[in-house]
């Protein structure tokens, strides 16, 4: 079967870093939380540390303003407490869960497709990219994986109906763009291609709510209660 043939009825909520309105952006305590309150999907970035750990963390360096250091030259044991590596995501929720991860260091990808292989997760595993070759990459060796471009609406270059063309084939399946960027006819013509169509920075209940209302397949917010909100308004009343 398809990722094509698996597009959900309602969009999936992203809780974005964890849903970093409610806990501390990337944490434990952000995804378990993001869970209980309705989330249907996590989103964060990963990166590897110099021992060929995934971790998750938004920005490339941590520790002080005055020390900070990349992330790829530390051991996992010299991170600061509370990075969390992927491993220690899995360990706490559940791998059927849709995992949206920002590639944000292309040496992790190994270790993160054998995370999931070891989890069972590899077909909740969304993984992000603004580069199509990349994630083409990802797709010849791990085809179960679902591959998202992420881009924003003036850097199509080529347009969006080429663009579509080339995302689909390139087996990528989803396109993530500014929720500001999308409009009916633009996700008309990516579902034209099979192409999902996902939305980030959603944060406020109008953009929320007319983000359901076009039908998009995956919402990326900080505000996980306002995203069960707005989806809970738009289901039909009994």
């Amino acid at each position: 079967m398809s990722h094509s043939a698996q597009r959900p009825v309602e969009p999936i909520l992203f809780a974005h870093r964890g849903g970093r309105a409610h806990a501390p952006e990337n944490s434990l305590q952000a995804f378990e939380t993001a869970i209980r309150m309705g989330a249907t999907g996590l989103e964060s970035d990963v990166w590897c540390t110099a021992d060929g750990v995934p971790v998750l963390h938004h920005d490339r360096r941590v520790g002080s303003a005055l020390r900070r250091r990349p992330i790829h030259s530390l051991a996992r044991g010299q991170l600061p407490d509370g990075i969390p590596t992927l491993a220690d995501l899995y360990r706490r929720v559940d791998g059927g869960v849709p995992l949206s991860l920002d590639i944000r260091d292309l040496t992790a990808i190994p270790a993160v497709l054998e995370l999931a292989r070891q989890h069972d997760a590899v077909r909740s595993l969304w993984l992000c990219h603004p580069e199509m070759s990349v994630l083409a990459d990802i797709g010849e060796a791990a085809r179960d994986v679902i591959l998202v471009h992420s881009t924003r609406l003036d850097r199509i270059n080529e347009g969006p109906e080429r663009m579509a063309a080339n995302l689909s084939g390139m087996a990528i399946h989803a396109v993530n763009l500014p929720e500001q960027d999308w409009s009916a006819g633009l996700i008309a013509l990516f579902r034209r291609f099979d192409i999902r169509c996902l939305a980030w920075d959603a944060q406020h209940p109008r953009q929320i709510d007319r983000l359901i209302a076009l039908g998009l397949d995956g919402i990326y917010g900080d505000h996980v209660d306002r995203l069960v909100a707005g989806l809970a308004n738009r289901r039909p009343r009994p």
